[in-house]
This record gives structure tokens, C-alpha cells and sequence, in this order.
């Protein structure tokens, strides 16, 4: 079969080539592939920045946002022929560490948990991929065209999961939320807000292009320029931080309401030295009880939650959020710079 592979830590190593078949285990499915999505942590293991191939392996097959459509299940699975499925990610680590042990691998505590297509186990850019049933979700079928967003979407169903539990050190009661970057990330961000009923603001440092008019059919609205100006006005209740820009980064922990929660979602780049009023910034946190926090990666119960979510969102705006698929024997395509919002690798092509 063909499938994106990469050797960690090699810059310029990415490329598609044959590699075996899959032989599912006793308890796995054997899914045929149906899209990947690109992300940029994808962008950083090609680039060499970061990734670990399986153990005795040199190469890794990359890809942890998937789609398939299972091919065969084992009896008693609960998953039979044809079924949608995405692949969780994460896998616990084997001491385990408290966190592992109660399912929240996503907290693991000792840093010796794994990852498909990032950390010591294979990914899912290939035709056909295998998956444990207990690390398997099933979606519905009507969510074939944008069933590859719900590993990003997973993200988000944490970061909402988090700040409720956040918000019940007090009396809960926000309004206004503030997105920063309108990415995936970001949109998808948007999106779990304004399930919630909330009032949502997303800034970026694009004018025009597909995410201005994407945030106002959410009923969100759109914001340019100085992010301090643009918190300062709105004063949120929620900020969810996802450009990774360690400016905006900063302006927003700065800039919020009264007993704020700031979740910061992207990672900010290293070796960037930045001036800041530390005074300020603590006499703030500490003064209106404000709350920083930063989240990754997802467990079995935000599969659940984004899977649903999806389901209810309104498809053809879902559908907007890919803004190019690509075959997979060009998917150095998907590596390069440009305006997109969301890449994928489409099998069917």
C-alpha cells in the first residue's frame, strides 16, 4: 500500500512510498482510509523540528487526523463493514502514570504515553490503517465530507470541557468570548462558543479571503488590527488563544474581564526573547482572579463530545473550513506555505 512516511528529525525526508500491508490484531479494525487532514504539527516533524519513529523503525508513517471507512471488524466489537471511524491518538503510557490509569491520557504526568503519527507508533497516512476497538469512534455517516476535522475538533471539545470546570470555582455566568487566531483552531473554537450561546469575537491578521465571512455566518464577529484594543473594548469573559504568536499570547493574559479564563491552545515558537511588564501582568492575575491555562491533545469522553458536535454543526459551513484536498501521491503539497485553512489528503482521489 502507499503512505506518507517521515524520518523524524531529517529535514527534507518526507515522501510517499510503499510500505506493507497492515495485519490487524485479534481486537482491531482494519479501516480504509478516506482523508488526513494537515496540521502544523504535521509541518514540524517534516521539518525535522520534533518526532519519533516506531522503536527498531528509522521511518514513521505520519498523519493523526484521520477518516476511514472500516473494511473488517471483529465479531462482538460493537463496529461491523462500512462503518465511519476515526482513530484516537494518544495512547496511555505503560507504567501508568495516575492521569493514564483513570483515562485522562491526555494529562499523563510522566511524558511516557504514545502517539500515532507522532511519537513511536505509525500514523494514519496510508490506504489502509489498523486501530484497538477501545481507541476507535464511530461517527455518523452523514459526516463523511467533514468527519476529518474531528481530531481538531477534540481539541476544542477539551478546551470548553476545562474551562466549565474552571468556571465552577465561582459563580459561573460568562458572555463574551474572545478567539484569537482564526485558523481550524480557532473557527472550531468559535463554533463549541457559540453552541453554548455565547457572544463571540475572533481576531486574526487576515482582512479577507474565506474567514471574515465564515465567522459571520457563525454570528461571531470579526476583528483586525491591535488585539489589546480589540480586548480592551470587549472586555471577554473566555479568551481561547490559538495563533501560537507570543504577542498576542501575552495581550491577551493582559487584556480580559474580571475573573477571566485564558485557555492558550497555541505553541508560541522558542528562542524569541519578548519585553514584557511582568508587574502588570501578575498584579492582573492575581487582582481579578484570573485563570491561565494551557491544553493539548484529547481523551475518549472529547472524541464523544466532538463527535456530537459535528453531527450538529451546520455541515456545508463545516464543509468551508477545507479549503483544498489534495491526492496523497502529492501531499508535499499540503507541506508548503500558503492561505489555507485546512488542508487534507483525499484517498478517493
Amino acid at each position: 500500500m502507499r503512505a506518507l512516511t517521515i524520518a523524524p528529525g531529517v529535514t527534507g525526508s518526507l515522501r510517499v512510498e510503499d510500505v506493507p500491508d497492515p495485519v490487524p490484531g485479534a481486537n482491531d479494525l482494519l479501516v480504509e482510509a478516506l482523508a488526513l487532514g494537515v496540521c502544523g504539527t504535521d509541518r514540524e516533524i517534516a521539518d525535522g523540528e520534533y518526532g519519533w519513529a516506531p522503536p527498531g523503525r528509522d521511518r514513521l508513517i505520519l498523519g493523526h487526523e484521520s477518516l476511514g471507512r472500516v473494511r473488517e471488524a471483529p465479531e462482538g466489537s460493537g463496529f461491523t463493514a462500512g462503518d465511519l471511524v476515526v482513530g484516537i491518538v494518544r495512547r496511555p503510557d505503560p507504567e501508568p502514570c495516575g492521569a493514564c490509569a483513570h483515562g485522562e491520557f491526555d494529562m499523563c504526568r510522566n511524558g511516557q504515553y504514545t502517539e500515532r503519527g507522532i511519537k513511536e507508533i505509525d500514523g494514519f497516512g496510508s490506504e489502509l490503517w489498523t486501530i484497538e476497538k477501545d481507541y476507535a469512534v464511530k461517527l455518523a455517516p452523514s459526516l463523511e465530507e467533514v468527519g476529518v476535522l474531528m481530531e481538531p475538533a477534540t481539541v476544542l471539545a477539551k478546551v470548553w470541557d476545562q474551562i466549565e470546570r474552571i468556571g465552577t470555582r465561582a459563580w459561573y455566568g460568562p458572555r463574551t468570548v474572545l478567539v484569537t487566531g482564526a485558523g481550524p483552531i480557532g473557527l472550531l473554537a468559535a463554533l463549541f462558543a457559540r453552541r453554548r450561546d455565547l457572544e463571540v469575537h475572533v481576531f486574526d491578521r487576515v482582512a479577507d479571503g474565506p474567514k471574515p465571512e465564515l465567522v459571520r455566518d457563525l454570528g461571531g464577529t470579526y476583528h483586525t488590527g491591535d488585539v489589546i484594543e480589540v480586548a480592551e473594548r470587549i472586555a471577554p469573559d473566555i479568551v481561547v488563544e490559538a495563533t501560537g504568536v507570543s504577542e498576542v499570547a501575552v495581550a491577551v493574559m493582559t487584556t480580559n474581564g474580571p475573573a477571566g479564563i485564558v485557555c492558550l491552545t497555541g505553541v508560541t515558537p522558542t528562542g524569541r526573547p519578548l519585553r514584557i511588564d511582568a508587574g502588570t501582568l501578575n498584579r492582573n492575575i492575581v487582582l481579578e482572579n484570573d485563570l491561565i491555562f494551557g491544553s493539548v491533545n484529547a481523551n475518549r469522553r472529547h472524541y464523544e463530545q466532538a463527535a456530537t458536535a459535528l453531527d450538529e454543526a451546520d455541515h456545508d459551513w463545516l464543509k468551508r473550513l477545507i479549503t483544498r484536498r489534495i491526492p496523497l501521491e502529492r501531499a508535499h503539497e499540503a507541506f508548503e506555505p500558503g492561505d489555507d485553512i485546512k488542508v487534507v489528503l483525499d484517498f478517493r482521489k
